[in-house]
Order: C-alpha cells, then sequence, then structure tokens
C-alpha cells in the first residue's frame, strides 16, 4: 500500500519475509482443512485462522513501515532542522513518523504473537498477568516445562537481539508514556549546550535499529509456525 503512495513498484516477498508469510499462509491452508473435514463445532480453528491472519497483516504493516522510513531518511541531507528548506523538513517529519510507527509496530507484532502462543499452548498467561506481552508468554514455556525445543528457539532469538530490543523498548516507553521520542534527543543536546544548533539523531543508525527489530519478528514469526507446522503433521500422522 505505502509503496504505491510513494510513487515505487509493489513489494517482490523475499528472503525472511518470504518464509515466514508462507510459513503462516500454509497454517491457514492446515486450519481450513481441518475446518473443512470436522466443521469445528467450537470454532477454535477459525479463531486461529483470523488470529494468524492478523499477524500476516502486522508483519505486512511493520515491514512497510521499515520501508518507508527508510525511504524518507534517504531524502534528510541536512543535520539539523533549522538548515532544512520546507521540502526537508516535511520528509524529516514523514522519516519520524514512520520511524516511531515502526518501533511501536515491533512489540504489537510480537504482542499479537504472543496471544496465538498463548492460546495455541494453553499457557495460562492470564493467570500471571492480566494484560501480558509476548515475553510474558515466552516465560511460560519454561515454567510449564512444555515445547523446550520451541521455547529455546525462542528464547535464543531473543537472547541474539537483546541490545536492539532494549533500545527499541526505550523509545516505545518514551514515546508511548512520556514524551515524543525525538524530543527526549532534543533535551538532551539541551543540557550538553544552550545554544547553537540542534543535531539530528543518528538516523542511519536509528534505521538499523529499526530493521533489527524487524527481522527478529521475521525470525519469530517463521520459527513459530515453522513449529506448528511440524507438530501439526505429526499428529496428523499419528
Amino acid at each position: 500500500m505505502l509503496r504505491s503512495l510513494l510513487g515505487e513498484p509493489p513489494r517482490q516477498n523475499d528472503g525472511i519475509f518470504a518464509s515466514s508469510m508462507d510459513a503462516m499462509g500454509q497454517t491457514i491452508q492446515l486450519l481450513q482443512r481441518e475446518i473443512k473435514d470436522h466443521q469445528d463445532p467450537s470454532h477454535d480453528y477459525r479463531k486461529l485462522e483470523i488470529w494468524t491472519r492478523g499477524l500476516i497483516f502486522s508483519l505486512e504493516e511493520l515491514e512497510e513501515c521499515l520501508f518507508a522510513a527508510t525511504f524518507f531518511r534517504q531524502k534528510v541531507r541536512k543535520d539539523s532542522v533549522e538548515d532544512m528548506d520546507s521540502q526537508e523538513r516535511a520528509d524529516y517529519a514523514r522519516y519520524v513518523y514512520f520511524y516511531k510507527d515502526g518501533f511501536i509496530r515491533v512489540f504489537s507484532a510480537l504482542d499479537k504473537l504472543g496471544t496465538v502462543l498463548n492460546e495455541l499452548f494453553d499457557l495460562k498467561t492470564s493467570k500471571v498477568k492480566t494484560h501480558f506481552s509476548y515475553f510474558t508468554v515466552l516465560r511460560q514455556f519454561a515454567y510449564f516445562k512444555v515445547h523446550p525445543d520451541l521455547g529455546g528457539k525462542l528464547n535464543a532469538i531473543k537472547e541474539e537481539y537483546r541490545e536492539t530490543l532494549n533500545i527499541l523498548r526505550r523509545r516505545r516507553n518514551t514515546e508511548v508514556h512520556y514524551m515524543n521520542s525525538e524530543m527526549k534527543d532534543d533535551l538532551w543536546q539541551r543540557h550538553q549546550a544552550l545554544f547553537g544548533k540542534l543535531e539530528l539523531e543518528d538516523l542511519d543508525q536509528h534505521i538499523r535499529d529499526l530493521e533489527r527489530g524487524y527481522q527478529m519478528v521475521c525470525e519469530t514469526y517463521l520459527t513459530v509456525f515453522g513449529y506448528v507446522q511440524q507438530r501439526w503433521k505429526k499428529i496428523v500422522e499419528s
């Protein structure tokens, strides 16, 4: 959607994004087959199908935010807003918008997956915390000592991206609970020097952080739905 608005060609799915989307699509096919064969009187499979479609949309939206943030970052040339003309200021504002939307969506995509995991594997996370996050769900695997292969792989991914997730989480919390995250950078600079121009934050590093957050979500989704398919096939064959 955003690519067409920006005059760019449609996305060509490839790499881990394509693999993650394929894994979710194949899971939906398995659910639909189960619904067709057994009518799904409890509507459990229908609910999982709808939730999985929601995860597909969430991953697409995160990828589009990353693309748009990168697109507008490339249009920012000056190191200070004061030096920009009106067009560059507008492009910088668009970069900020999609960058912030992106790092918020990283955790939104993970938390939605947490809801699906909790339902799929009956992890009873709501008894620990009413409004739980993906990371709370992840701890439930170890607590109940269930699905150690999946839990171990998901923990390994989390640890690999720990530093990036901490950076994005701090920015998300600042944005959601305190002040606009880019204004926190401005405030820090004002503490360092009361006069002079405010230099922009490191936009390239921010994009790299967002890209790694997106990569972490893709790897997590692929791991979960690859495991779901393997487990499903074992049940069918048994």
